[in-house]
């Protein structure tokens, strides 16, 4: 009886000693994350500090040279904009403040210049929709306005998909060869302005451009990479959810989450069934998605890349957790292979076919993404991993560079306005014990812009902002 009673005593406190060592460990897991938020807050400043240093009123600082660059030899304020709901998330009221006082102050679409249709939709048009809803200043939103009329030209070809270029002066329009990202990746920001303005057509133009281009799927379901919009033929057959092609099956998973599109949830449905039939790809190095003739499902290739990293997210936000966790875990290790991710590599093999990094985000957003849906601790250390490694090969004394080779690790005079406007933000909300966003009232744009969903009041096509 003494030895049961020994025993039982025994028992009590290993219980008291586990559930005490489980409190200090979640108490340094708390005090963990804080100090990391708080490390990723301060590289965003070294970043942006340099950038103000540097290369203000341009559209990209040059890190290595301490100079700038405009993506069409005259500034739309790229870094700007798609920092600045970083900024609003982060609560950094003073440098927002001095963001939000060049934007109003200079930002001008009256240029006689082409740009490029989907980049300033993403992050131009996405940007000051986001700074909008958060900031509530309507100059936000006239200027949001003004860039969504300047944009409507692109959708006047024959199918109604849009041309790749528009003039922002003249409505000229260039590029009649495109991919399923640049046609179908304009809904959430057009669909928004539509929204908040209440006027239909920029929803109707983007809804239009996206299912027609649906419409030409192949007899198995899956889109290709290259299209004439003046046709609607088909230039380029490889069917894949890498770079041209990403966005759009992102864009009808999302238009469904954002706006309750129930054409974009069959559209979804649909489209991912047969991704998933004919591009997964389970072999001994991991789960992948690979590239396949559109019209056979036979391979093609064996390529991923830092791109194809937002397909975790996509497939958890769908409800897919099972094949998000386990193409997250090839991601993973796509990453720790060179210690930072490449641009491109077969899979295959595991050998770099681009080597290039380019301070890409995806990585991390899908990471964030399964972090808030399963809560493993597993992807706040993925966060820690990424953050180290981004810090040791691309921090220079004068902002973040990209990488010419994940090799090598020799770096290049670049720091794109998306290490800013995703890639920081994305570690930040990962990292951060918490923070001023609440996941389930809001869809990111694939440039990581935050927007407020739409919910139905009750009259057909009649939407608010959900508070």
């Amino acid at each position: 009886m003494k030895t049961i009673r020994n025993l039982a005593h025994s028992m009590r406190l290993i219980m008291i000693l586990l559930m005490f060592s489980k409190i200090c460990c979640t108490s340094e897991i708390k005090i963990d994350k804080a100090e990391m938020s708080k490390k990723v807050k301060l590289e965003f400043l070294h970043a942006w500090n340099n950038y103000k240093k540097y290369a203000w009123g341009h559209d990209a600082l040059k890190p290595l040279s301490k100079g700038y660059f405009d993506w069409y030899g005259e500034s739309l304020l790229m870094t700007p904009i798609d920092a600045y709901d970083t900024m609003i998330l982060m609560g950094l009221g003073a440098k927002s403040g001095e963001a939000k006082e060049l934007i109003l102050s200079k930002l001008s679409f009256d240029k006689d210049i082409y740009v490029s249709n989907f980049e300033i939709t993403i992050r131009l048009l996405g940007g000051l929709l986001s700074a909008y809803e958060l900031d509530g200043d309507r100059r936000f939103l006239n200027l949001a306005t003004d860039l969504g009329d300047r944009l409507l030209p692109v959708f006047r070809s024959r199918t109604g998909m849009p041309y790749q270029k528009v003039n922002l002066k003249t409505g000229k329009t260039q590029g009649e060869v495109s991919n399923p990202a640049e046609i179908g990746t304009l809904l959430m920001e057009l669909g928004t302005l539509s929204k908040l303005t209440n006027n239909p057509v920029y929803y109707n133009k983007a809804k239009k451009a996206q299912t027609e281009l649906f419409k030409r799927r192949s007899s198995i379901g899956l889109v290709g990479s290259t299209i004439d919009v003046e046709t609607g033929e088909w230039l380029g057959r490889e069917s894949c959810i890498s770079g041209g092609t990403d966005a759009y099956y992102e864009y009808l998973l999302k238009c469904w989450v954002l706006f309750g599109d129930e054409d974009c949830k069959k559209m979804w449905e649909s489209s991912i069934e047969a991704v998933n039939k004919y591009l997964a790809d389970s072999v001994s190095t991991g789960f992948w998605y690979r590239q396949v003739d559109m019209d056979t499902g036979a391979q093609i290739s064996t390529h991923f890349g830092a791109l194809d990293a937002f397909f975790p997210a996509v497939l958890s936000l769908g409800g897919d957790l099972d094949r998000a966790e386990k193409l997250q875990k090839s991601c993973f290790k796509m990453w720790t292979k060179f210690d930072i991710e490449p641009e491109l590599m077969d899979y295959g093999n595991m050998k770099a076919v681009d080597t290039r990094y380019f301070l890409r985000p995806e990585n991390i957003e899908s990471a964030y993404y399964l972090y808030h849906y399963t809560k493993n601790e597993a992807y706040f250390e993925m966060g820690r991993t990424y953050y180290q490694s981004i810090k040791k090969y691309c921090r220079t004394k004068y902002g973040y560079a990209a990488l010419n080779s994940v090799i090598t690790k020799e770096k290049d005079d670049q720091m794109e306005s998306f290490f800013l406007g995703e890639t920081l933000k994305y570690l930040y909300l990962l990292l951060a014990p918490e923070n001023r966003l609440r996941f389930d009232d809001i869809v990111f744009n694939t440039e990581a812009h935050p927007l407020k969903r739409f919910t139905k009041t009750g009259v057909s096509g009649t939407f608010r902002v959900s508070d």
